[in-house]
């Protein structure tokens, strides 16, 4: 699920210390496995990151899939990066190309006590999250997912998920909560049909019980949109949908970034049978 960045928030590099992510508070347990890079099929090594340097390798990857290939304007102080207020926070998952060293693949994740301690998730930014409350003990936030262009086969995203499923699983929590965008351009055009209808589509087959609806901040105006293009969600909302996650409300705007996004919600015991085996072996 991807996270998009806050500008208000920027960070400049020099408030991380070189040569170690600035954490005062206890890694998880999930997190600490990061020394010990797990190698995937098809020559990818999977791991968390441990340093700053390795979230900077993230960052890099974020600025070329959001900025260069997607248009978004980001407001950072360290050219080439995709630097917010939650990074500071959150633990960074890695997928590298195990010859080039390469980081491909990336996702980061924002738990309980560090969504405390920032004082918010970044969902909450674009969402009203009353009726998430009694959820958030064991709910983490899915954030910042992105895969190389050269790299999009499907080999990344399973690799992070995978490593994803074993952290919520070791540290006893069980909900992942993210913004999935859509792209508000089509044909050329600047556009929020295309979202609409995706939205007209999920909300009757994948919404989530009225007991979890979140309200968007700022709303895409799907009321007054064309919602009847014959269009696909993303690769990653269908596959998200796949793995049992609900959509929770109507889609926001962030007009920074030119995407609707989709509040979204997985739950470890929603796995299906044979994803549970997939990633739990279980």
């Amino acid at each position: 699920m991807k996270e998009l960045p806050n500008p208000t928030f920027a960070l400049s590099p020099q408030s991380l210390p070189r040569g170690s992510l600035h954490r005062p508070f206890t890694r998880f347990d999930g997190a600490s496995q990061s020394s010990t890079p797990r190698v995937e099929r098809g020559g990818l090594t999977v791991s968390w990151a441990n340093h700053v340097d390795e979230v900077r390798q993230a960052q890099r990857l974020r600025f070329k899939v959001f900025a260069q290939e997607m248009g978004a304007r980001l407001d950072t102080k360290f050219p080439g990066h995709d630097v917010d207020l939650f990074d500071n926070f959150c633990e960074h998952l890695l997928v590298r190309d195990e010859v080039t060293r390469e980081v491909v693949g990336t996702y980061r994740v924002l738990t309980p006590a560090q969504a405390k301690r920032v004082g918010s998730t970044y969902s909450d930014l674009e969402f009203d999250l009353t009726r998430l409350r009694g959820l958030r003990e064991r709910m983490v936030e899915l954030g910042r997912s992105c895969v190389h262009p050269d790299y999009r086969t499907g080999g990344v995203i399973m690799a992070l998920w995978g490593a994803l499923a074993e952290f919520m699983v070791r540290n006893q929590l069980d909900t992942m909560i993210g913004c999935a965008s859509i792209p508000m351009l089509h044909n050329g055009i600047v556009s929020g049909d295309v979202a609409a209808s995706i939205w007209q589509q999920l909300k009757t087959s994948h919404l989530a019980p009225i007991e979890h609806h979140v309200r968007p901040r700022l709303p895409l105006p799907v009321e007054r949109l064309d919602s009847s293009l014959a269009v696909e969600p993303p690769a990653l909302i269908k596959g998200y949908l796949r793995l049992g996650a609900k959509i929770l409300g109507a889609p926001a705007w962030d007009p920074d970034f030119n995407t609707a996004d989709l509040p979204m919600m997985m739950r470890i015991n929603d796995l299906p049978p044979r994803y549970r085996k997939h990633f739990l072996g279980a």
